[in-house]
């Protein structure tokens, strides 16, 4: 098994809104090992991206608080950190990609200017140095013309290029983990995958381990080594990713695996697969399963209102919020 890098327990993360307190991620746990790929997967809105920010300690605060659990890194809780030494932390062991770089990188400064920025910040290394080393690192994610590129600013680069910057950025102080929070959802398919094997082949330069937040299961079956399956701010299911693909437990995770486009024999169309209903409100969750009243698996004498259900481990590795796998 792989040396624990990463050990989240218990994590929770409330938004202050007009209609009530929005229980974004509550109780969310799992862990991520040395040079590990971890796929966080679920649908728009379950938590995501919330979870990835709080392990940042990114959450804008008001209206966003982390009210409970743990962040443990190296064996350090970063929830616990002074925000001086989270600010040490946060670019330099652990890195980010966000899913949309425009928004990400400043469109003041050229592109050249913010690498060379996070490399100055921490790894003391002056001007021309930094430089020199930014420029290396827009040669290493296949930007041509790296000299001359440096000196280009976001909107002068195409979706594709911004994500290579990104990731340069991201990968410039050799991070131990890193979080990418849907890196391709605005790129062409043939763009996505040169992003993706760029993205794990300086995983494997680096010895660097990786959250990849995806709705994508192609992406989840080529890329990681373990799932997480969120719905509704939760955690439903854990599991190693042929174990997953293979013998889903959870009833929302079979639905998400039926829900993927395919073409059934004889028919000249796709068949796909929907999940009925919708996700509950967060503000006013019920106490039972977050998932029942969507659930096409429901029995009265498993799924009743007693309360909230724990993720359990149901065999070796693999792990289910549900009574009744």
């Amino acid at each position: 098994m792989a040396d624990l890098l990463l050990d989240v327990r218990n994590l929770s993360t409330h938004f202050r809104t007009g209609n009530g307190i929005t229980q974004a991620v509550r109780d969310v746990g799992f862990t991520v090992g040395d040079r590990e790929t971890v796929c966080v997967v679920g649908e728009s809105g379950c938590g995501k991206s919330v979870t990835a920010l709080s392990i940042m300690r990114l959450i804008p605060s008001p209206p966003g608080r982390i009210v409970s659990g743990s962040v443990r890194f190296q064996g350090v809780d970063l929830l616990a950190v002074p925000a001086a030494e989270m600010q040490k932390i946060r670019g330099g062991s652990i890195s980010m990609v966000f899913q949309e770089p425009m928004t990400s990188l400043n469109p003041l400064f050229t592109v050249g200017n913010q690498i060379a920025e996070a490399i100055r910040i921490h790894t003391g290394k002056n001007r021309d140095e930094a430089r020199d080393a930014a420029i290396e690192m827009l040669r290493t994610v296949r930007i041509a013309a790296p000299e001359r590129r440096y000196r280009d600013y976001p909107h002068q680069l195409s979706g594709g290029m911004r994500q290579r910057v990104m990731i340069a950025i991201a990968f410039s102080c050799s991070p131990r983990l890193l979080i990418a929070d849907e890196p391709t959802t605005a790129l062409d398919v043939t763009i996505q995958a040169q992003i993706l094997s760029l993205m794990n082949e300086m995983k494997e330069r680096n010895g660097t381990s990786v959250i990849l937040i995806t709705h994508d299961l192609g992406v989840v079956a080529e890329n990681a080594q373990k799932v997480v399956v969120m719905y509704a701010g939760e955690v439903v299911e854990i599991a190693e990713v042929g174990t997953l693909f293979a013998n889903p437990l959870h009833p929302y995770t079979r639905g998400l695996l039926a829900s993927i486009p395919r073409r059934a024999r004889g028919r000249a169309r796709e068949v796909l697969a929907t999940i009925p209903g919708k996700v509950p409100d967060l503000v006013n969750l019920p106490a039972h399963c977050k998932f029942r009243d969507r659930c096409c698996q429901v029995d009265p004498r498993f799924c009743s209102d007693e309360g909230a259900i724990a993720l359990k481990e149901a065999e070796a590795n693999h792990w289910v919020r549900c009574r009744r796998y």
